[in-house]
């Protein structure tokens, strides 16, 4: 009796893997593909440090002033107020 219980309970639950069986392999196939070719770039690409890429910028200029000044509010007056339109055309416009 408790043998036919647990076969009846494990039948939905292996019919349910069975449907995304296929699901899983895809992930699985993905994510072995992408190790195997991130591996391979990293192993037989010619990796070269050069100081040019780690400087601040890489077109050539020094920073003129510090990056974290301030901003007027009319910048951030104009994005607000861009957001709010497109928002509107959006709705007028289905």
């Amino acid at each position: 009796m408790i043998i036919g219980v647990a076969s009846l309970l494990a039948t939905p639950i292996i019919t349910l893997f069975l449907e995304y069986l296929f699901i899983f392999k895809y992930l699985f196939f993905t994510f072995f593909l992408a190790s195997v070719l991130f591996c391979a770039s990293v192993l037989f690409v010619y990796q070269q440090v050069e100081a040019e890429k780690f400087s601040a910028y890489e077109c050539g200029f020094n920073p003129f002033e510090d990056a974290r000044c301030k901003f007027e509010v009319k910048f951030y007056l104009v994005g607000i107020l861009f957001l709010i339109f497109d928002l509107e055309l959006v709705y007028l416009f289905p």
